[in-house]
Formats: structure tokens, C-alpha cells, sequence
């Protein structure tokens, strides 16, 4: 197992593959574990890079995670990139994951090829949603698949990773709201936005959410490319695993 060191901590990473770098993001609590069988995938034709956030998987864990998280986790994938020297990296970021990789871009575009953000909320936080997850996460936790799988993703301390993951959400959404430092105008590595129109988080409420907001980043980046997938559970990169695959190749390719 490698680490890199942030802050005096270790920081999990891995890497597979050869070829052109291409760095994958998780989400919101959640480990480099989630792309299991879509990191093999990649490996074929890339140098797959994966981390583990602090506070979450093979990574060391922290006695809170801070409000601004996913600046925060930004900043750990910025240490990793500049202390390997990968040179511009290609990046799929997902749900969390997906912020974190929009704020590597926005902070170093000079690390960055090309960058797919999937299955994500947008600029700022939501209340609704967020008041959401709160239910959501407490209903998880007793639920036996959601068990196995935080299990998976963390080890035997999987619910500590849940509730300090959680309690960064609402704080964030209390004190900060917005998810990025830097505008979206100023945003330089062509970037695909990704989701389904089934996404049981973003679209219960409205089909239409990924179209409506995405279409006003995109409006305000100036660039960059929409696809939603019409069916498939959150996040829409595992969800619609074959289709992602041949599309997110093709877009690095182009």
C-alpha cells in the first residue's frame, strides 16, 4: 500500500495501469473501494490513479472533518499530483468527488487534461437536499446492504466515517453554501458534466434538476458538454457503468 503525506497525515493512494494518468474522485462517504470493477476497466489503456480522502478508507482518520470539505480534499489531490509530477492528469470526479475535482481544476488548471464531473449538486449546497441526507444517512445505517457497504468502503469504523462525513455536509451548508473558491469563469480544462434523469438524490423532486443546473454552469464556464443518462440510480458513472466507460473514452480521446 503507497501513501503521500498531507498536513503530517498519510494519505492513501494506488496506482494500476499504464499509459496517460487518469485520476479518479469518490464521493461523499466513501473510498477509492467504489471503483473497484470500473478502475480495471481503465487500466487497460491509463495509469489509474485512485485516493482515499483523509478521514475515509485506507486514509488516516481525523477528529473532524472540516466544513469546507471538498476544497479541503481539493487541496490533498493537489499534494499528490505535484509531489508525483504526473504532468496534466485526466480526472472523473463523482457525486462529492466531482466538487473536489471542479476545485482542482479551477485552483491548478495546469495539472489538469481534461475533467468529467458526474452526478453532483452544483455550485452551492441546497438545504432541501441537505436536510435530506441527514434522514437519508441515519436510514442507511440501519440497513443491512448500506451496512456492507460503508463496511467495505471503511473498515470496522465505517459509522464514526459516516457521521463525521454528515456533519461536514451540514455544516457546510450553514456556513458556507458555495462549493467552489473560484469562479466558474474562469474554469479552463474542457469538462463533460454527467448524470441520470433517475437519480434518486438530485432528481426526486424534478427530472430536470442536472439539465437545469448544469445548463447554468455551463452557461457561465463558456464552455463544456452535458450528458444525462435517462435511467439509473446515483451516481450515474457506476449506475450506467458500460455507457460511462465508452463515453468517458471518447472524451478523453477527443
Amino acid at each position: 500500500m503507497s501513501y503521500f503525506q498531507c498536513e503530517h497525515r498519510s494519505v492513501y493512494y494506488e496506482e494500476t495501469g499504464a499509459g496517460a494518468p487518469l485520476l479518479l474522485l469518490h464521493g461523499n462517504a466513501a473510498s477509492s473501494n467504489m471503483f473497484y470493477e470500473i478502475a480495471k476497466r481503465y487500466e487497460g489503456q491509463r495509469r489509474v490513479i485512485l485516493i482515499d480522502f483523509l478521514g475515509h478508507g485506507r486514509s488516516d482518520r481525523l477528529a473532524a472533518l472540516p466544513s469546507d470539505l471538498w476544497f479541503y480534499e481539493a487541496e490533498q489531490v493537489l499534494a499528490l499530483l505535484r509531489e508525483k509530477q504526473y504532468g496534466k492528469v485526466d480526472i472523473v470526479g463523482t457525486s462529492g468527488g466531482a466538487l473536489v475535482a471542479v476545485n482542482v481544476a479551477l485552483e491548478a488548471p495546469e495539472l489538469v487534461g481534461r475533467l468529467i464531473a458526474d452526478s453532483f449538486e452544483g455550485e452551492r449546497a441546497v438545504r432541501a437536499f441537505t436536510e435530506n441526507l441527514k434522514l437519508d444517512r441515519e436510514r442507511s445505517k440501519r440497513d443491512e446492504n448500506a451496512r456492507l457497504f460503508y463496511r467495505y468502503m471503511h473498515g470496522e469504523d465505517w459509522e464514526r466515517v459516516v457521521d463525521s462525513d454528515t456533519d461536514a455536509i451540514l455544516r457546510h451548508e450553514r456556513e458556507i453554501g458555495a462549493f467552489f473558491h473560484r469562479s466558474l469563469r474562469s474554469l479552463r480544462p474542457e469538462i463533460l458534466l454527467t448524470g441520470s434523469a433517475e437519480d434518486e438524490y438530485a432528481c426526486a423532486g424534478d427530472p430536470a434538476y442536472f439539465e437545469k443546473v448544469y445548463g447554468r454552469m455551463l452557461s457561465e464556464m463558456g464552455h463544456g458538454e452535458m450528458h444525462l443518462f435517462p435511467s439509473g440510480g446515483h451516481p450515474a458513472m457506476l449506475s450506467n457503468q458500460e455507457a460511462f466507460y465508452r463515453l468517458s473514452t471518447a472524451f478523453f480521446a477527443s
